[in-house]
């Protein structure tokens, strides 16, 4: 067998029939091109809502949750034969809303290879007022540094820097929808009231927008100092610590040997978000699935091609077979054009899938709630291109092949009779 010959008659089939060729090219290009768009835009859009999530969650919280005594006095009791204990409208037990030895227990949490970092967190209800405007509301007091590299705070402030927080006790950042209610800005300056009753006045230093307006409108961000004072509280009074790790899948089980270490809550992040990860998996099966349909389609459109153009070089084949080449060399001829075909537009597929992704990355995207989004995401993992490459000469193949094969076995004898 001469590959190089047989090489040649299948180039030159293609050149001889070029139209009906382009149109099979084209049919491999823009199924390739539509499955790289609609696949690197989607989980683009997917990774955006995922980050958004990811970088305001902690991978695992630690607090105190206010809930009823596991066991009630009653049950302490010695228990009888013929008496049934029973205990009607338990209430939780008083207990404090802070960390037990939260500092000893951060600086231990920092020393764990497995933790990325880990930060303390003072929360509190106060009330913002503003002239004769008050607003009920949640102060964070952070180490805004810490917040920033864990949790990247810095990418929502739309207004103002974070070091101005961080250099000064008396600032606060608020949400663009507390400035908004009480028109306030940069510089001004609001009370805070804490549910103990303690004020507080703090000057404006940022503003930041989350893109979720029930968080914007409630949420703010102090020093811890700052948060302790407000509730009247000493240095040692820490209620949340959020933790980061190298390892997300690790998240659920160190979760529940810090509570049992420790004697705290610990949500880890797949339950905290478990609604919005089974949002995530849908969005990225319907992504996949369509995905996979265009590739379907195009291959059989591809199929249909190849197999009318074989149809139509049936008098070729008889000829080919007559002067003495075997049907294995026929196949080959045919695989070779099929392949070349599939090369040829799924690399061109490539380049304008590459191409109009690039042009939808650089596409303005403005919308309130998410001011530090200012294009389109796109998604432009390497993957999806292997995948579409690969594709394009596998379903080629079969598109050649199963023609072929049939064209293998075909008597010139009976062609060139019909002839």
């Amino acid at each position: 067998m001469e590959y190089k010959l047989l090489l040649q008659i299948a180039k030159t089939h293609i050149t001889t029939r070029i139209k009906q060729s382009a149109i099979a090219a084209l049919g491999v290009t823009f199924g390739i091109a539509t499955f790289i768009i609609l696949v690197s835009f989607m989980t683009g859009l997917n990774g955006l809502l995922d980050g958004l999530m990811l970088d305001r969650t902690p991978h695992i919280h630690l607090y105190n949750e206010v809930s009823p005594s596991e066991k009630q006095p009653l049950d302490l009791a010695a228990p009888t034969l013929n008496d049934w204990n029973i205990v009607r409208s338990i209430k939780p037990r008083q207990r404090p809303s802070r960390i037990h030895n939260a500092l000893p227990l951060l600086k231990l949490l920092k020393d764990n290879p497995d933790i990325l970092g880990a930060t303390a967190q003072v929360s509190s209800q106060a009330f913002y007022t503003a002239g004769a405007l008050e607003l009920n509301g949640l102060v964070n007091g952070v180490n805004i540094l810490e917040e920033a590299r864990l949790f990247n705070i810095d990418d929502y402030i739309i207004e103002g820097d974070i070091k101005d927080l961080y250099q000064n006790e008396n600032a606060i950042i608020i949400g663009a929808g507390i400035a908004q209610k009480l028109s306030t800005g940069i510089g001004d300056r609001i009370q805070l009231v804490s549910a103990q009753g303690n004020r507080i006045s703090l000057k404006i230093t940022g503003i930041y927008q989350s893109g979720l307006a029930e968080i914007d409108n409630i949420q703010s961000y102090t020093n811890i100092k700052t948060a302790q004072r407000l509730m009247g509280e000493k240095a040692n009074f820490i209620t949340d610590i959020n933790i980061k790790l190298h390892d997300l899948e690790k998240a659920a089980p160190m979760a529940q040997q810090f509570a049992r270490l420790y004697n705290v809550t610990a949500i880890d992040i797949g339950t905290a978000n478990a609604q919005f990860d089974t949002g995530t998996t849908i969005r990225n099966i319907i992504t996949y699935a369509v995905s996979i349909t265009l590739l379907i389609v195009a291959g059989f459109g591809i199929y249909n091609i190849l197999n009318m153009f074989i149809y139509e070089k049936m008098n070729d084949i008889a000829i080919l077979k007559a002067t003495g080449f075997s049907g294995n060399d026929v196949m080959y001829i045919f695989i070779s054009q099929a392949l070349i075909i599939g090369t040829l537009g799924g690399i061109l597929g490539l380049i304008i899938g590459w191409s109009c992704s690039v042009l939808i990355s650089h596409l303005p995207f403005e919308t309130d709630a998410l001011p530090t989004i200012t294009t389109y995401p796109v998604n432009f993992d390497s993957s999806f291109y292997i995948i579409g490459i690969t594709f394009a000469l596998v379903s080629t193949f079969l598109a050649g092949y199963l023609p072929a094969k049939k064209a293998k076995g075909i008597d010139p004898v009976t062609i060139l009779r019909g002839q």
